[in-house]
């Protein structure tokens, strides 16, 4: 009721008071930031963002916004006014950059009374709950990862802990995905995809193999700042196996924990089954936080594996139906996709609507036809 109160109330914050502009409100607490952004586009509100920097111990709140503006807005939209709840660090420098970037002048500014004032209030207000969202769920993390170093015979909480996950569709477009996680939450910037080239199709012990052997054929113990402590592997004992003579044929076996997750027989969420080295097969209660985070971790592989293989997947069969088109390149079949929305879409256009599509002549539009019409 409290949050639907809160949803309701937004509904009536005057965007029109905004105009074309963020805001973005920071807080501190326990050590921790949290910087919300609101994005507003001619006087209507585009959602909003949490972020929470590491590394401000020793900064104060002018400095902490001035080094995040400067960062988010490198490679980003920015608007012809930013408003923030304090006044950033060297505000006349940081205001010369982002205008010169922007190639118009930006404005950075503090709104002091009326409705902008109300807004950001608001603003603050969501940095704030988000922070001890984040906190009550950074001390959820830390606990479940001291259960789990436990339970998986470590001597030490996990820096860094690698999650592997492979997909195919019936042993095409095979991918391998990797996502990284450590004691602050998910490392995207880490996260790496594998084009599988040599594993036969459909050889899912094939693919775990090969992913492996170019994650780690090539490390080096005494100089990588990046190396796990900790493998999760999407799979049970079939797939842990494959890993185990991997890693031992690389001499790196000794040098970490690996751990296999598979589902149940029914593939249900909360009766995963756990394989260590060493131990008899484990299940966790269905409500242990330990198993839940878990789980996201392993969603998170999943959903990264899904997400490169269906890009993978959808890249050829676009280049399969229309880069063999004669007189078709990348301007023209980019403009199709941009026209018709799909490729199945362009086989089933007629002459007439092939020929509205710009840059596309009566004789190509004759050639995309008699492609697809015989």
């Amino acid at each position: 009721i409290k949050i639907l109160t809160q949803i309701q109330s937004r509904q009536g914050i005057d965007g029109h008071a905004v105009g074309d502009a963020d805001m973005v409100g920071a807080v501190i607490a326990d050590g921790r930031v949290c910087v919300q952004v609101f994005f507003f586009r001619n006087g209507q509100s585009f959602g909003n963002r949490s972020f929470f920097p590491t590394h401000t111990e020793d900064m104060g709140m002018g400095e902490i916004l001035a080094t995040f503006l400067a960062q988010f807005y490198r490679d980003k939209h920015i608007p012809p006014e930013i408003l923030v709840n304090a006044r950033p660090q060297e505000c006349e420098v940081l205001e010369e950059a982002l205008s010169e970037l922007a190639g118009r002048k930006v404005g950075v500014t503090v709104p002091q009374r009326g409705a902008r004032k109300g807004i950001m209030d608001l603003v603050v207000t969501n940095a704030q709950e988000a922070l001890q969202r984040h906190l009550l769920q950074k001390q959820d993390d830390e606990a479940a990862l001291a259960k789990m170093a436990d339970l998986f015979g470590m001597d030490r909480l996990p820096e860094r802990i690698e999650i592997y996950d492979n997909s195919h569709t019936g042993g095409s477009y095979m991918v391998g995905a990797m996502v990284v996680a450590g004691r602050e939450g998910f490392i995207k910037k880490a996260y790496r995809k594998f084009n599988i080239r040599d594993a036969a199709a459909s050889d899912d012990y094939g693919m775990m193999r090969e992913v492996m052997r170019r994650r780690f054929a090539k490390v080096d113990l005494d100089h990588d700042a990046h190396f796990p402590d900790l493998l999760l592997i999407d799979g049970g004992a079939g797939q842990l196996r494959v890993v185990r003579e991997e890693l031992e044929r690389l001499g790196l076996f000794d040098r970490l924990v690996v751990v296999g997750i598979s589902k149940g027989e029914d593939r249900n969420a909360g009766r995963e089954k756990f394989f260590v080295p060493g131990k008899e097969m484990f299940q966790l209660p269905i409500n242990d936080p330990t198993l839940q985070y878990l789980q996201r971790l392993r969603d998170e592989a999943h959903r990264f594996a899904i997400g490169r293989h269906r890009r993978k997947r959808s890249a050829a069969m676009t280049a399969s139906a229309l880069d063999d088109i004669p007189g078709i390149g990348g301007a023209r079949k980019k403009a199709l996709l941009h026209h018709f929305g799909s490729r199945a879409e362009v086989e089933g256009a007629t002459l007439d609507s092939l020929m509205q599509v710009p840059g596309i002549s009566r004789a190509t539009a004759q050639n995309i036809y008699d492609y697809f019409h015989g």
